[in-house]
């Protein structure tokens, strides 16, 4: 804006008019001319400043200054809107949403029905929306007002609960069918029996009592190892305390697997004596799973290698191989889900309950351990657990040392 549009000609001409009026009076010329000058200085000085903002302009500007300071740092996403335009958006926002969704319309930002409904109600509320960001993201959107043009939109990911629950339905539901089926051929058979009232004959009633047999075992199979992932579960925070000779546990707990009618495929290499930091019955029924599960799908005439050595030099690693089919790779990332199977129906008649390398898994986490599963279709399958050694004890003291020897001497 140029000068000649703030010059004020009504104050210069005012200023003129009284200095001819002040000599006309008598006063003394130079006490006019200073009065002038002085009132000519300030209008020009005056007409030099911006024009002073409304009064609700300032405010609304200092607001959104101190919201911004107040919001950037946060991990939630947080957009500001003035009348639905996005005023403001925190360091999570842009990151999430990219930085030109400033001073974008927050309906074309958000895209999603549900929240163009809830902005367009012009109200406080929440709303629930989905593929915000990637296809399968939840987001909880609760909206705010501040006074009359301003409002804060806080976006909550809940994509994590809901897979939670998903996982959870999913895991009642598998639980259930695998439950069901052994109690039903168990429950069919002894009805059988039962209404035959000893007419059965002996060879098809003993195939009967063994099919019961076998399925109450395979029953009690799956409680056992639900009950053991639930304990493992529970327990996954709690890092273990004791000390463990590793060499003795994998000896034994491969032979308690493989069992007097398997013991001649085992194969066992314990190159190094480790000790571990861990949880003894844990780590015997990583070694158990380990080795049952090469046993049951390894060519029956084949050995299992079992196999104990140091890597790294801070990790003990225990190797169960078997030379069976093996497995294809694209299966090979889903094996530690629980009731996953490769074969539904070579797993089931064999015993299996598709817990074992899920239970596996948690344990190895437990243990600040790896896991890691390689298969060659044609040739066999590795499952390899590392699990950090031990620290070594630090050495005793002088006094300890001499009431050693004492004690020996």
């Amino acid at each position: 804006m140029g000068m000649g549009q703030n010059f004020p000609v009504a104050g210069i001409a005012l200023a003129a008019v009284t200095f001819v009026a002040m000599m006309l009076l008598g006063v003394d010329a130079v006490i006019a001319l200073s009065v002038l000058l002085v009132w000519v200085g300030s209008l020009l000085v005056a007409a030099g400043r911006p024009p002073e903002p409304p009064r609700a302009t300032v405010k609304r500007t200092l607001d959104l200054e101190s919201i911004r300071d107040l919001i950037e740092n946060f991990s939630t996403p947080i957009l500001i809107t003035d009348r639905n335009a996005i005023a403001l958006a925190n360091r999570a926002a842009r990151t999430m949403l990219g930085t030109h969704v400033v001073g974008q319309d927050a309906r074309v930002a958000l895209r999603q029905p549900e929240a163009i409904t809830l902005l367009n109600e012009n109200r406080s509320g929440e709303a629930i929306v989905r593929g915000l960001v990637r296809r399968q993201d939840i987001w909880q959107i609760h909206r705010q007002s501040i006074g009359d043009r301003l409002a804060m939109l806080e976006l909550t990911n809940q994509t994590a609960e809901a897979d939670i629950s998903r996982a959870h339905t999913d895991f009642v539901a598998n639980a259930s069918h695998e439950l069901r089926t052994p109690l039903a051929a168990i429950l069919g058979y002894v009805e059988t029996l039962r209404e035959d009232e000893g007419r059965v004959d002996t060879p098809t009633a003993q195939k009967f009592l063994g099919i019961i047999e076998r399925e109450a075992q395979r029953l009690h199979a799956l409680v056992s190892d639900l009950m053991s992932l639930s304990r493992v579960e529970a327990e996954k925070h709690e890092l273990p305390t004791e000390r463990i000779e590793l060499a003795p546990l994998v000896e034994r707990a491969a032979r308690d697997a493989a069992g007097s009618a398997r013991i001649d495929r085992l194969e066992l290499e314990l190159a190094a004596a480790p000790i571990v930091v861990g949880d003894q019955q844990q780590l015997e029924q990583v070694v158990r799973n380990l080795v049952d599960n090469a046993l049951k799908y390894g060519a029956n005439d084949k050995p299992v290698k079992v196999m104990l050595d140091l890597v790294q030099g801070d990790q003990a690693r225990i190797s169960v191989e078997d030379e069976g089919e093996g497995i294809a790779p694209e299966q090979i990332p889903h094996l530690t889900r629980r009731f996953y199977r490769t074969d539904p129906g070579r797993s089931r008649a064999s015993g299996g309950t598709g817990l074992g390398l899920a239970i596996v898994k948690h344990i190895v986490e437990r243990h600040r351990g790896r896991l890691d599963i390689t298969s060659e279709l044609g040739k066999g399958t590795r499952v390899v657990v590392r699990i950090p050694l031990s620290e070594r004890e630090p050495p005793l003291t002088d006094g300890s040392q001499e009431a050693e020897t004492e004690e020996l001497s």
